[in-house]
């Protein structure tokens, strides 16, 4: 199957380029136009109870609170100075009607509560016009400036103004972590490859893999939100992915052409057979892993999904078809362009120096290399090492036990986003109600009923951790009852008040809903704790059935979920420790909120264990190679580790490099999936595969390619193998 791919793309090689040029021109024209499609948020479960009721009293008395809130300071003048409030009210009465759909400020209702305590800074509250969330952004960007009060310092905050820093700073992620990345990948694939050529290849692919991702995110926005979020996943995926996949791809053409006696088609079809056959079963396996964020409601986590998918397909596929393409055209001179002359003149002292080993070099491969020795001592002692290290992995991990869920708010953001800043100048400096209030809509078949209503706000007031409980609204069938907590709505105690008020009858004849920052945090704990099952039995079901057809094995599939469990232990106890407990804030460059956004973990989760699993069978391929060829397992153990030390190890530093460039983002949240991905990275390609893959594969002998003879029959039939 992949020789005949690659003797196909050999013989097709100019139409393969032509096509993927054509596809590059579309996708740089009309592909890159996802960013403006894009939407912002997307954290709740549009199916939860604390959105249909938020949206339902939307719809009955309005929506409650600003898009907008525009902050006016002056260090020299107060705000009953003619001057400043002249600039403030004509510079409000001139913003657009249209634009505009309510306003309130101190100069239009009098209210102390628009004033600060030292008297020199006002807020007006803006409600925008506008259906969605992507409607109300739209206008404020329109209007963005218009806001200016002249001779006084003018910021902009609320939901409108976050959504619109959100943007920017991922456009700004993006471009400061290409402009991180990319030269020192180039300059490390330069001396992994020692030839300009070469180096360049992967780097392309990676180009072509982000323009296609970008290019199938454009069409799924026509018939879906796609997050804003997902422009980060895709970046760093496809780039990453796309040069790992081109470096097995193009270190295995390396090795085959000497093999063949320079013939470029044969050279191609091994390649294809082996590297090949191991990209495709990787793309495919991390596609379906990060597939199970499908399962969840969630617009954000949907999203990530189905970009990380689209950057994982469009990399394999880049690397199956137009890399072969590439090297079909290129044949020897893949190696042009050579450095490594002068990498030994800087690397070595003397004339007699070794030559410095590299992926595809003799020496990097024999069987008494360094890794060899590593992976002989490690199976001297295996027990030794299998018991140290999985109780190590699960020790790391122990702080994940203490782990507290909680939301997003302005801390996501950098501490000089403007709207962050004007979210705290508001908490410092003026007066606001330290309570928090959460909505209960009580809806009735007919009319309203207010005694009941009343009987039913009596008995929440009872509640504990209610404040006060209120009647604020009447419309039709529909009562608007407001609930103010003690204490931190998304704490504990706070989502155990919220809880327990949903416990209560509701009025007869009616139904409530509760909404709210609580609610809200509730409704998405409960939604990610329903279907995290069933995506964990999704990806265990169909990454063993995938790696049973790749190995004709039952073991080593089971072992490989295992040696997951220990590595992403590791990663989820480092981001509680981190991120949680604060830990390196000041060095990472974030606030420490005490919590970890709850959709978090399950990302983390679905793309470490895709990444994870994409070493193991790299290394798992070419063990299966050397057993086939000697049927001695400790041999196969120690040559397969050999032949892919210096390969993987190039290609987890590579992916580090690229990932690690956006765990410098501006959104803790991005930097948060970075860092766990750095963790899960360095973990899986050094101690697990190094060490414990070797030691369990050791004990386990010649039991690591067991099948039952049923199986053993469909394996040999329908196994997906190279004869």
């Amino acid at each position: 199957m992949f020789d005949a791919l690659g003797g196909l793309v050999y013989h097709r090689r100019w139409f393969v380029l032509g096509a993927a040029a054509a596809f590059v021109g579309i996708a740089v024209v009309w592909g890159t136009g996802v960013f403006a499609a894009l939407t912002s948020g997307g954290f709740e479960d549009r199916d939860s109870e604390s959105y249909r009721g938020q949206t339902l009293l939307d719809e009955r008395f309005g929506r409650e609170g600003p898009d907008v809130v525009v902050l006016y300071t002056s260090e020299e003048r107060t705000i009953d100075d003619p001057v400043f409030r002249d600039a403030v009210t004509e510079t409000l009465d001139a913003l657009p009607a249209d634009k505009v759909a309510s306003l309130a400020s101190y100069y239009s209702t009098g209210s102390p509560q628009f004033v600060s305590k030292e008297n020199h800074a006002t807020y007006a509250a803006i409600q925008l016009s506008g259906d969605t969330e992507e409607d109300r952004e739209a206008n404020l960007a329109a209007i963005r400036d218009e806001f200016d009060a002249p001779g006084l310092q003018t910021q902009l905050g609320g939901s409108a103004a976050v959504g619109l820093d959100i943007g920017e700073q991922v456009g700004e992620d993006i471009a400061r972590a290409e402009m991180m990345s990319m030269p020192v990948v180039l300059v490390l694939m330069v001396i992994i490859f020692g030839s300009l050529v070469a180096a360049s290849l992967p780097l392309l692919i990676g180009g072509l893999a982000i323009l296609g991702s970008f290019t199938l995110l454009r069409v799924l926005s026509i018939y879906t939100d796609v997050s804003v979020f997902s422009i980060n996943i895709v970046t760093f995926l496809g780039l990453g992915l796309a040069i790992d996949y081109s470096l097995f791809m193009l270190s295995r053409f390396r090795e085959e052409l000497p093999r063949h006696s320079g013939d470029i088609e044969q050279a191609l079809r091994a390649t294809t057979s082996t590297a090949g056959r191991t990209v495709a079963f990787s793309g495919v396996t991390v596609a379906i892993s990060l597939a199970s964020l499908l399962l969840f409601p969630q617009v954000f986590l949907r999203s990530m999904g189905f970009g990380g998918m689209a950057a994982v397909l469009v990399a394999m596929t880049a690397a199956l078809t137009v890399l072969p393409a590439l090297l079909a055209v290129l044949g020897h001179r893949v190696n042009a362009l050579s450095v490594r002359p002068l990498l030994r003149r800087i690397t070595h002292r003397g004339a007699d120096a070794p030559t410095m080993p590299t992926a595809h070099d003799p020496a990097a491969i024999h069987s008494s290399g360094a890794w060899s020795r590593i992976a002989h001592s490690v199976m001297r002692r295996p027990v030794l090492y299998a018991v140290t290290i999985a109780i190590g992995l699960l020790l790391l991990g122990t702080p994940f036990l203490n782990v507290k869920f909680g939301g997003i708010d302005e801390r996501a953001l950098p501490a000089d986003a403007e709207s962050r800043v004007v979210t705290e100048a508001l908490d410092r400096d003026f007066t606001r109600n330290d309570t928090a209030a959460e909505r209960i809509a009580v809806v009735y078949d007919e009319a309203v009923d207010r005694k009941e209503v009343d009987s039913y706000v009596s008995q929440v007031n009872l509640v504990p951790g209610v404040a006060e409980a209120t009647v604020t609204g009447v419309r039709g069938d529909t009562a608007d009852v407001s609930v103010r907590y003690t204490g931190d709505p998304i704490s504990t105690a706070g989502r155990t008040t919220t809880t327990q008020i949903r416990a209560l009858d509701p009025p007869s004849g009616a139904r409530t809903m509760t909404t709210g920052e609580s609610a809200t945090l509730v409704d998405l704990l409960s939604s990610l704790e329903q279907r995290l099952p069933w995506a964990a039995l999704l990806v265990t079901l169909v990454t063993l059935v995938l790696l049973f057809f790749a190995f004709g094995s039952v073991v080593l599939p089971v072992k490989a979920l295992v040696m997951n469990i220990f590595s992403l232990s590791a990663t989820f106890g480092a981001l509680v420790w981190i991120f949680q407990y604060g830990n390196l804030a000041e060095l990472l460059g974030f606030t420490p909120t005490g919590t970890l956004e709850a959709t978090q973990p399950i990302l983390v989760l679905a793309i470490a264990f895709g990444l994870s699993m994409d070493y193991e069978v790299f290394l798992l391929s070419r063990i299966r190679e050397e057993w086939d060829a000697t049927r001695d397992n400790t041999l196969a153990v120690a040559n397969g580790l050999q032949r892919t030390g210096a390969i993987i190890t190039s290609a987890a530093l590579l992916l580090v490099l690229v990932i690690g460039a956006f765990a410098t983002s501006g959104i803790t949240f991005i930097k948060l999936i970075g860092v766990g991905m750095i963790i899960a990275i360095i973990v899986d390609a050094t101690i697990v595969r190094a060490l414990l893959v070797p030691a369990t594969m050791r004990l386990l002998g010649n039991a690591n390619w067991w099948a039952p003879r049923p199986l053993k029959r469909v394996y040999d039939r329908y196994g997906l193998k190279e004869s």
